[in-house]
C-alpha cells in the first residue's frame, strides 16, 4: 500500500497562506539577510518593507537557500510520521536550494524532489497541480514524475518597471539599467530552459504596458482554465489589477484567478511594480 503523501516546497513558490493552507502545501522558508538583520522568506518581512530600507539606505538584501541540514529536518518531520513527500524547488539554474534538497532526499526513504525550472508562482503551479493529484490519490512516485512532465508546459513571465533592482543586484548591467530608463523600456521577462531572460522590451507607462503584456502573453495559447495567477511585487495600482483580471476573464474560461504577493526572494531582483500572468499550458 502506497504512503500518504506530502506535497512542499520552497518560500519561492510565493503562495498566499491562504492557498497553502486549502492545498495543504508545506514550505521551507529562504533566508533574507540586511545588514546585521536576518529574516525568513514570507515571515515577517515584506517586499514593501524592503523597498522601504532600500529607499532609505540604499542597500538591498541578500538571499540564501536552506542547506542540506534544514532540509534534512524539515523532510524528516512527515518521513518520521510516515508519509512519503514530493517537493517541488525554484529552477536549479537560479539558486542552490535543488541541489541541497536531493542531498537530503539522499539520506531519507520516499523522498521525490522535483526541479521545476521555473520561479514564483510558476513553482506554486506546479505546487498546486501536486496537490490535486495528491487527493485523487496517486502516488508520491506518479506525482513526482508527472510534475516533472509539466515543467515545460508553465507560462512563467513578468514585466519590469525598472531595472534599478537588477542592477543593484548585479543581475544587469548598470548602462544597460540606465538606458532603459532614458528610453521608459518595460522589459519583459520569462522563463525559459530554467533561465529568466528578456523576451521583450515594452515602451510607456506601465499601466499601459501591464494590460499590453497579458493580452500578448495570452494571445493564441491554449490555457489550462484551472488556475491563472497574477503575481505582482508590490506597489501594483488596484484599479489596474481590476482591468487586468477582467482581460483574462473575457479571453479564456478560468475557473480560478488568484491574486499574490511575490516574496522578498523574488522582489529583492524585481523591485516595485512588477507584474506577472502565469499559468499553465494544455
Amino acid at each position: 500500500m502506497d504512503k500518504p503523501v506530502v506535497i512542499t516546497s520552497d518560500s519561492t513558490c510565493d503562495l498566499s497562506e491562504d492557498l497553502l493552507k486549502r492545498f495543504r502545501i508545506h514550505t521551507i522558508p529562504l533566508t533574507i539577510t540586511l545588514g546585521d538583520d536576518t529574516f525568513l522568506d514570507g515571515h515577517g518581512f515584506t517586499p514593501l518593507d524592503m523597498y522601504a530600507r532600500y529607499r532609505k539606505d540604499g542597500i538591498l538584501p541578500k538571499t540564501s537557500a536552506p542547506g542540506v541540514q534544514e532540509f534534512l529536518e524539515f523532510f524528516s518531520v512527515f518521513t518520521d510520521q510516515g508519509y512519503s513527500v514530493v517537493h517541488l524547488d525554484i529552477s536549479s539554474e537560479l539558486s542552490n536550494s535543488y541541489n541541497a534538497a536531493c542531498l537530503a532526499a539522499d539520506e531519507l526513504r520516499g523522498v521525490h524532489v522535483v526541479d521545476t525550472r521555473e520561479l514564483s508562482t510558476g513553482v506554486g503551479l506546479l505546487a498546486i497541480e501536486g496537490a490535486e493529484c495528491r487527493d485523487r490519490g496517486m502516488s508520491a512516485a506518479e506525482i513526482a514524475q508527472h510534475l516533472r512532465s509539466l515543467t515545460d508546459k508553465v507560462q512563467t513571465s513578468f514585466v519590469l518597471d525598472t531595472l534599478e533592482y537588477m542592477w543593484k543586484g548585479g543581475r544587469c548591467s548598470a548602462v544597460s539599467a540606465l538606458g532603459a530608463n532614458l528610453l521608459h523600456l518595460k522589459p519583459g521577462l520569462e522563463m525559459k530552459d530554467g533561465k529568466l531572460g528578456v523576451y521583450k522590451k515594452y515602451r510607456g507607462n506601465i499601466n499601459t504596458v501591464y494590460k499590453q503584456y497579458v493580452k500578448e502573453r495570452m494571445m493564441g495559447r491554449k490555457i489550462r482554465p484551472g488556475h491563472v495567477f497574477i503575481t505582482e511585487s508590490g506597489e501594483v495600482d488596484q484599479a489596474v489589477l481590476e482591468e487586468i483580471y477582467k482581460i483574462i476573464r473575457d479571453t479564456i474560461p478560468v475557473q480560478e484567478i488568484h491574486h499574490t504577493l511575490a516574496g522578498c526572494t523574488i522582489s529583492t531582483h524585481c523591485g516595485p511594480k512588477c507584474l506577472g500572468i502565469l499559468f499553465l499550458e494544455e
